[in-house]
């Protein structure tokens, strides 16, 4: 028998990453009621992190809005109401081509979630605050690819990897969301 055999090493792509994003949207939108929310496996079989014997480790595309959503998803859970385009599919009828969640601190310091799931159009997201409240936009990452399949690897460990994007903030949050994203930005109240 071998052991530790290549079992269910599957890789994960774009798509894939920006699904676990839209996931982690939906457990934020009802965190009344979602006590707890966790990876099974987290090496190498159906997992966010690959590595091999006596070899190197890499982060799957997944990982990245796991590990985004945990670090800054902090205090209350305010669902969005979104605005936007539709697509239509066979199997749900239409639905939103963005979904969005934001979590706000105790401080006032906001977390913004978001995916465009649109297969080829970019969305520009414009987030009106509460009393046109002014708003520091203090920085913002995307994960996203022209190629939806695009994988990491041993060979290309940092291929899918979120990116700093730029967007403007002022009384309105302004983000550019390429086609098939996720994005994560932090905010703050001036």
């Amino acid at each position: 028998w071998p052991v530790a055999p290549h079992l269910c090493e599957d890789a994960y792509t774009v798509a894939d990453a920006v699904v676990v994003g839209s996931l982690l949207i939906a457990f934020l939108r009802h965190a009344d009621r979602v006590g707890s929310a966790c990876l099974a496996q987290l090496v190498n079989v159906i997992a966010p992190i690959k590595t091999e014997p006596r070899g190197p480790a890499w982060r799957e595309a997944t990982f990245y809005p796991f590990s985004v959503t945990a670090a800054r998803a902090r205090g209350e859970a305010v669902p969005l109401a979104v605005d936007g385009p539709e697509l239509s599919t066979p199997t749900h009828g239409d639905v939103p081509v963005v979904d969005a969640v934001a979590t706000v601190e105790e401080s006032g310091a906001a977390s913004l979630f978001v995916v465009n799931r649109h297969p080829s159009e970019t969305v520009e997201l414009v987030l009106d605050t509460p009393r046109r409240t002014a708003i520091h936009l203090l920085d913002a990452v995307e994960l996203s690819d022209p190629d939806i399949h695009a994988t990491n690897s041993r060979e290309q460990p940092d291929r899918v990897r979120p990116r700093p994007m730029s967007g403007h903030d002022g009384s309105q949050l302004r983000l550019s969301l390429p086609p098939v994203s996720w994005s994560s930005a932090r905010l703050r109240s001036r």
